[in-house]
């Protein structure tokens, strides 16, 4: 038993803190990445993280329709309440996370249909009316 508490306060001692990252990739490449409203860079990118639990992400690329979205970073087993005491103190322990995003070319404005654009427009008058 002593010798079981002796190896864990030497692992604390040389291990270190989790090492948490996410690779952000689009289609197609070299889209500009907002996380939180945090300019982080362009596609593919990789950039470190603190916290589990949804992040707002913001894509945009010339001639693309910008995408606004939410993505969730989602905790391994290992970093939940218990068995994470045991996995800050593993070296070079890491997570490291892959999202993906497609973005859709802009559509034109000479090729905007002008029936399209005033149910759009009514459809958001609705909208702002009810609330």
């Amino acid at each position: 038993m002593r010798d079981a508490i002796a190896v864990l306060v030497l692992a604390g001692l040389l291990g270190g803190c989790v090492e948490r990252t996410v690779t952000i990739t689009s289609e197609p490449a070299g889209a500009l990445v907002h996380l939180n409203d945090q300019s982080v860079g362009r596609t593919p990118v990789t950039v470190p993280f603190t916290f589990y639990g949804v992040y707002d992400v913001r894509l945009e690329k010339e001639g693309y329709t910008p995408l606004w979205t939410t993505h969730k970073a989602e905790a391994p087993w290992w970093e939940f309440p218990g068995p994470d005491i045991v996995g800050e103190v593993i070296p070079n322990n890491r997570v490291e996370l892959a999202w993906h995003f497609e973005l859709e070319p802009e559509t034109p404005v000479d090729e905007v249909d002008p029936d399209d654009l005033l149910e759009h427009a009514r459809q958001m008058r609705a909208l702002t009316a009810e609330q």
